[in-house]
Formats: C-alpha cells, structure tokens, sequence
C-alpha cells in the first residue's frame, strides 16, 4: 500500500527523495495514460452499478475500486481504475480523479459524482447515474437495429449492381459489338457507367475522391461551426431530422432530470447537460437560456423563444418549477419521447424495408431491360433474315 501511495504522490508531482527517481517515475505514467483506449457504454454502465453497489454497501472508496478493477472486463476500464485509484489513495477526491480523464468520464458523470460527494450521497447518485447509462445505452442499441437492416439491405444492393455492371454487362457488350447494333438509350447508358467502373484509374479516382471528401466532412464537423451547420442540416432532413429532434429531447430531459434529483445547481444542470447532447443547435439554446436564467428569468421562458421545445416540454418544466417537482416532470417528458422515439423507429424501420425492395428492383430491372433491349431486337432481325431466306 506504501508502495501505491508513493507512486501516486509523485504521478501529481509531490516532492520525493531522489527527484531523478521520481522523474522516471512519472514518465511511464503519463505514457499510460496515452495508451488507455476507449471504454464502450455497457462496460462504463456495469461499472458504475456496481460502484453504487459496493458504496451501498458500505465497502470504503479505495477498496471499491480495487474490486472493480479486478471485475473490468475491458482493459481500458482496468488502467483506469487503476489510474482512479492511485489518485484516490494519494488524497485527491473522487471527482478530481475521474476529471483525469475526460474522454471516458464526461460532464455529466463528473458532475453527479461531485454533488454526490459534496452532499454526501454518493450512494444515490451513483445510482442514478447508473440508471440514466442504462437508459442512454437502450435507446442508442434501438437506433442501432434500427439502422442495421437498411445498411445490410443496401450493402447487398450496392455489392450486386457493382458485379452486373463489372462482370455481366460488359459480356453482353461484346456481344452486341459483333452484331453491329444500334443500341437503345438505356443500353448506351448503362455501357457507359460500365466502361468507368471497370475502368481502374477511374475506380482511383472516384475512390480517392470519396475518401478525401469523407475526410473533409469529419475534420468540418470536428470543428464547432462545423458541428453547428451539420447538425441543422440533420434536423431539417424529412424524417431522419424529426428523430434527432426526439433524440436530442429525450437526452435533454433525462440528463437533467438526473442533474436536479442529485442537487446540482440549474446554471450547473444546464451547462452539463449542454456539454452531453450531442446536438450544437440545441445545446446553443441551453447555454443562452442559462445566460437568461441567471438574469432572473424562469427555465421555460427561455427555452420558448428558442423554438426548439414543443408547447408540451414547456409546460411540463413550468409545472415542475411552480410545485417544485422539476425533476419528476422531466422525467416524465423524457419517458414520453423515448416512447415516441421507440415507435418512430418501428415505423421508419417498417416503410424503409418495402422502399428498399422497390429500389433494388428498380435497379436490377433497368440493368435487366437495357440488356434484353438489343437482344430482343437481334432476335428480331435474325427472325426476319430467316424468313428471307426461306422465301
């Protein structure tokens, strides 16, 4: 344990004998901490539950987080437990060791485990943070299946044109060259997109176009202006930027729901909250109706001139702030929206599947007819040459 300590005090830079030692010291630390990977949501969630159990438990801090360090099944999660606990063991306090790590412990995490440390219910928060993880895991999962079948559908579409017109289509053009055949329309225009495709230096070309512009796209919306437009394009989309906006709503109404059941502040509540959407346009407007509420304004008055929270949201918030019931309201605004989100994407999922079928079909069918086309026509003047002859 004396050993742990000590490598933890010279990790913060706490003077020790033999400065050199501790230089050497805290070198592979900080490279260890460049190494430490992501940690996905169901790992950080378990992780958390069980925090909130052992604390419920009454299990001390430190000891907690040796067992769960020992439990992680990730290996990110583990290093930094272990990192946690090393901070923890020297004398920091429990946030100032997860605000170490920014990329996996976020705002909002942070935040909740500081109201929880400060008023001495860590045990609740913990559990709340746990319930708002699981929560946010379950309707990124629904998104995701939701999304799932149409990118397989369209791999296979996009997989079974791009072998009709590299492999089929330029058969049948040999073919119609040793006929000599004027060709119809749609067969010229289907030779042509497979003379580029089968051409390679078109493929480079068409190839490095596609990833410089996907590399453009991601360093923009990397940037907050960037973020900002991309996001007001996504909201404005017709039936993909409905959902975002129900998304988006859902995650403002659950996060602060969570914030103001553990005692954070509202100017703190909001300016989190803001930090954990991942909506520009919408996070935008919470940080202006902060400014707002911090002038005296009430939370719906705000919120209402930005255009962006339906009367319903309005009111509910207005509710809560008359009875002093804000979090129980919030709750419930964010129950309704997972609900309609749940049944927007069963309904997305149920039009997309015949959509997708048409689509394919209408592809297929166009390769088809602009093949046949010439053939039915060859078909034809052979026929006619024949009863020529027999004449």
């Amino acid at each position: 344990m004396g050993l742990i300590s000590r490598d933890a005090r010279e990790q913060r830079g706490a003077p020790q004998r033999g400065g050199g030692q501790s230089e050497e010291k805290i070198a592979p630390r900080a490279q260890k901490k460049k190494r430490i990977g992501k940690v996905k949501g169901k790992d950080l969630t378990m992780f958390c539950r069980q925090f909130a159990t052992m604390i419920g438990a009454g299990v001390s801090l430190v000891r907690c987080l040796a067992v769960l360090e020992q439990q992680a099944g990730s290996a990110s999660l583990k290093a930094v437990i272990r990192e946690v606990q090393y901070s923890v063991e020297s004398g920091e306090t429990l946030t100032r060791s997860l605000s170490q790590f920014p990329r996996i412990f976020n705002n909002l995490f942070t935040g909740l485990v500081r109201a929880g440390e400060v008023g001495g219910v860590l045990e609740d928060t913990l559990d709340r943070l746990a319930q708002f993880l699981e929560e946010d895991l379950k309707l990124k999962r629904k998104v995701k299946a939701a999304m799932t079948y149409p990118v397989i559908v369209m791999s296979a579409a996009i997989l079974i044109v791009i072998g009709l017109v590299t492999f089929i289509v330029p058969k049948f053009i040999e073919l119609f060259k040793d006929f000599e055949l004027t060709l119809p329309a749609p067969t010229i225009l289907l030779m042509n997109i497979s003379h580029f495709m089968t051409n390679w230096v078109n493929d480079l070309i068409l190839a490095g176009t596609l990833v410089i512009l996907t590399i453009a796209i991601n360093r923009f919306k990397a940037t907050k202006t960037g973020k900002l437009y991309y996001d007001k394009a996504m909201m404005k989309l017709p039936i993909i930027g409905k959902l975002n906006h129900m998304i988006a709503l859902a995650r403002f109404s659950r996060t602060l729901a969570t914030l103001m059941a553990s005692g954070v502040p509202i100017l703190q509540a909001l300016e989190t909250v803001a930090g954990a959407i991942d909506n520009e346009v919408i996070s935008g407007a919470l940080l202006d109706a902060r400014n707002a509420i911090r002038e005296g304004e009430r939370i719906a008055e705000p919120l209402a001139r930005s255009k962006l929270f339906p009367p319903m949201v309005l009111q509910m918030i207005t509710i809560g702030e008359e009875t002093g019931s804000l979090d129980a309201m919030l709750g419930k605004v964010a129950d309704f929206y997972e609900a309609e989100v749940d049944a927007a994407l069963e309904s997305l999922t149920s039009a997309i599947e015949p959509l997708l079928i048409v689509f394919l079909g209408g592809v297929v069918g166009f390769i088809v007819v602009a093949m046949f086309l010439p053939l039915v026509k060859l078909i034809d003047g052979i026929s006619s040459n024949g009863k020529g002859d027999s004449d």
